[in-house]
């Protein structure tokens, strides 16, 4: 079992990664971290340069690994949506982890645009989670 958690640097992304984790080490199911490098205006939350990148990603890495995931990282380029989804094909995804943040409209406001985007066209099941208390979501046992 794969799941594709993709990570945006968000104040989502602490809560999406725990919960993957939790996940995926209760399941034995391989995580992949994937961030998507999308093209200027880049998002406020997104590394300032490539080292900053792999300090980031490192660091989820990291706390995915301390959880008792099986994980493995992956950075791209183009349209994060659209890139979510291609990725979930290219190495089949199970299930995708997404954060649930707001931006503009109803159903924006609810998901996040990229999250709705990545819920109507995924090849898999796709999980919202919101932003919030990490510490809630239990470790396997």
């Amino acid at each position: 079992m794969t799941i594709l958690c993709p990570i945006d640097f968000s104040a989502a992304t602490e809560a999406v990664v725990k919960y993957s984790a939790a996940l995926a080490a209760g399941t034995g199911a391989e995580l992949r971290l994937l961030h998507v490098l999308e093209p200027a205006p880049r998002a406020t939350t997104a590394p300032v340069n490539d080292v900053e990148l792999a300090r980031q990603l490192a660091r989820h890495r990291e706390a995915a690994l301390t959880a008792g995931a099986q994980v493995t990282t992956a950075v791209v380029s183009g349209n994060a949506a659209r890139e979510i989804v291609e990725e979930a094909r290219r190495h089949p995804a199970d299930i995708i982890v997404i954060g649930a943040h707001g931006q503009t409209g109803l159903t924006r406001f609810l998901m996040g645009s990229t999250a709705e985007t990545v819920v109507r066209t995924a090849p898999c099941v796709t999980l919202l989670v919101k932003p919030g208390c990490p510490s809630a979501y239990r470790q396997s046992a």
